[in-house]
């Protein structure tokens, strides 16, 4: 079984309710959370279920903060596996349980993520490697044209992604995390107030487990980029990355080059076969 929580502002609801209507479908899945940071609340316009339970946070606690009072429920409970989705995510319930089942069958696996795919069924380039400054600098404010070697590299997109990899960075727009392994992580940490939180806990749950890149299913995401389009969510962006590299280190960061060099060994050792 499964918790699902989605953290939502200003919510599209129809495809929230969309979501949470095909989520409810799944038979792996326990309860949903839906933790509103708007400043207003949408309870009302929103999908109203006994296995749906909403907070309004109405003080904005940030991504990371929002997701924990759910985790921490999953935890309180014995829930095996928490799942952290988007709100423009789209999943098929017969999906999501092959998801469920084939993570309770690899005790190994702490975190999973699919396939992601644009809605017109472009790759995303989701499994990344651990970022230096460098790569963060270059992917938004320089030369795409001088950096796209750097680019390609740093989102692995010579691995095909046809294969399922362990990953140092997942995207956090889904994360089907077993319980045990991010309470071992200790949560989100809730210094960020959004961006790098998922950097930060796919690194710490690499540590201990696989955290797995999983193709053999396929999610359609929308990934808006909100920090693309405006400068206050570029601000947040810098700010908090800042965090990230303050806690991790800037230039020195050994962790970092062991756990890059393990996949790119990893990639090369795929493709040699």
């Amino acid at each position: 079984m499964l918790n699902v929580s989605i953290v939502l502002y200003h919510p599209d609801v129809v495809r929230v309710n969309d979501l949470c209507t095909e989520l409810l479908s799944a038979r792996c899945v326990r309860r949903i959370y839906l933790v509103d940071n708007s400043p207003i609340s949408y309870q009302e316009s929103l999908l109203s279920s006994s296995k749906i339970t909403y907070w309004h946070r109405a003080d904005n606690p940030g991504y990371g903060s929002a997701h924990n009072m759910a985790i921490r429920e999953s935890v309180y409970y014995n829930t095996p596996f928490h799942l952290v989705i988007n709100d423009d995510v789209r999943i098929a319930a017969a999906d999501l349980d092959l998801l469920h089942d084939f993570i309770a069958s690899q005790p190994q696996v702490g975190s999973l993520m699919p396939r992601v795919v644009y809605p017109d069924g472009r790759l995303q380039y989701l499994c990344k490697l651990l970022p230096s400054p460098l790569d963060l600098i270059s992917r938004r404010f320089l030369s795409k044209g001088l950096f796209a070697k750097r680019n390609a590299r740093f989102e692995l997109r010579h691995s095909g992604y046809d294969f399922p990899m362990n990953v140092p960075y997942l995207s956090g727009c889904f994360m089907l995390l077993r319980t045990q392994a991010v309470l071992q992580a200790r949560l989100f940490d809730e210094r960020y107030f959004m961006y790098p939180e998922d950097i930060d806990l796919t690194r710490t749950i690499h540590r201990d487990y696989l955290t797995l890149y999983y193709p053999a299913v396929t999610v359609v995401h929308d990934h808006r980029q909100a920090s693309y389009h405006t400068m206050h969510m570029t601000k947040v962006h810098i700010v908090n990355m800042c965090r990230y590299f303050n806690k991790w280190g800037w230039i020195f960061d050994k962790e970092r080059r062991e756990f890059n060099r393990r996949i790119l060994e990893d990639i090369r050792n795929h493709q040699s076969k």
